[in-house]
């Protein structure tokens, strides 16, 4: 008998770098909350689409280009996207995969980011600057979800691979990278400190 795991989903987690990632986050929190405070179109925006937490997505999503800092981000990022590439076997040839946006979330305790996607992108992710103990991780939808026409439900035990969800634990200095399709979500934070984020896209283009 042949079992073959067919249009596997592809998660990448890895930490961002060896030596140097404590004095590296320090630098990016500083500039993050520094952004908040600076950011009035931000606030409001987050008022509306992001209670209780900030999000630079509505005002400053090209941080790379702004900021050193971020700048910085993005080329120790490099290396990272090269090696999920090369595993999802993507042909890069006639075109670069090149970051288009870079924006910073914050949530504070009950904030929720709510399922969705990255349209017009080709590869996202995230890379986590602070994460207090007992922060929620980041949790990805089986994308066959709407299509178990009958199925019976998982065991509890069953495999990664079989669960209709799955959450990946969040780390500071860890970055997380998948295809822009694929739905996630992050469940409300449940501690008083504040879970730091900056989120990216990849397109190619």
């Amino acid at each position: 008998m042949t079992v073959q795991a067919l249009f596997p989903t592809h998660v990448y987690g890895a930490a961002l770098q060896q030596r140097g990632g404590p004095a590296f986050n320090r630098a990016l929190l500083a500039e993050c909350r520094q952004l908040r405070e600076d950011d009035a179109a931000g606030r409001r925006w987050s008022a509306k689409n992001y209670p209780g937490g900030y999000t630079s997505y509505g005002s400053a999503h090209r941080l790379q280009q702004i900021s050193p800092t971020f700048a910085d981000l993005e080329r120790k990022l490099a290396r990272h996207v090269r090696a999920f590439a090369a595993r999802l076997q993507w042909d890069l040839s006639s075109r670069t995969l090149a970051m288009t946006d870079c924006w910073v979330n914050i949530m504070p305790r009950h904030v929720v980011h709510g399922l969705h996607l990255h349209p017009l992108s080709s590869l996202s992710g995230t890379y986590y600057v602070q994460v207090p103990p007992g922060s929620p991780g980041l949790k990805f939808e089986d994308p066959r979800l709407d299509r178990f026409m009958a199925a019976p439900p998982r065991r509890a035990d069953c495999a990664p691979q079989n669960r209709p969800w799955f959450t990946m634990a969040a780390a500071a200095g860890r970055v997380v990278l998948f295809e822009s399709w694929l739905r996630h979500e992050v469940a409300a934070n449940a501690v008083e400190a504040e879970r730091i984020s900056i989120s990216f896209n990849y397109h190619w283009c």
